[in-house]
């Protein structure tokens, strides 16, 4: 169910909406209006002083053991880097500095029986050092790979492999 389908009463007055799952939301009695806009992520493409790449195998789902990059969801008020670098010391205790854009993609998060459009941002940046150490509950396992050893059909998201994918393409 996507959130436009999750408003079946107009949060402002409580009438039934005869169109659940249109957008943008227009409540005919009030005249309410609501869009539902993507949430936003960040993840950060991070390389060893040998080349290798950092990923993370997810500790839960959606897509729990799967293969991904360090990363999250933009807070309110959030710059996507700074949101990127806590989530990179939440989930991998590094501390990074520099940042580098390098495309965005859009998303489909499924949780809890909703499905999120989501607008990912993507970086790069090279790790201070092969140290990262696994949060558990968050990370299973903490993967260095070489370019050649990435297998894109083992990363959990789309938007996640499509960004791999350029990021090899530019520096295979």
């Amino acid at each position: 169910m996507s959130p436009a389908e999750a408003f079946r009463h107009c949060p402002r007055c409580g009438q039934p909406h005869p169109h659940p799952g249109a957008e943008p939301f227009r409540c005919a009695a009030c005249e309410f209006l609501f869009y539902f806009n993507p949430a936003s992520a960040a993840g950060a493409i991070l390389q060893g002083v040998d080349g290798r790449v950092l990923l993370v195998r997810r500790a839960k789902d959606p897509h729990k053991g799967k293969l991904t990059i360090p990363g999250g969801f933009i807070d309110m008020g959030e710059e996507a880097e700074a949101a990127l670098r806590r989530e990179i010391r939440e989930e991998v205790g590094l501390t990074i500095t520099r940042l580098d854009y390098l495309c965005s993609q859009p998303n489909q998060y499924h949780y809890q029986e909703v499905t999120y459009s989501v607008l990912d941002l993507f970086f790069f940046g090279q790790a201070p050092a092969q140290t990262a150490v696994a949060e558990p509950g968050e990370v299973a396992e903490i993967c260095w790979l070489s370019l050649s050893e990435i297998n894109l059909e083992e990363i959990a998201f789309t938007s996640v492999r499509e960004a791999l994918r350029r990021f090899i393409a530019a520096r295979g």
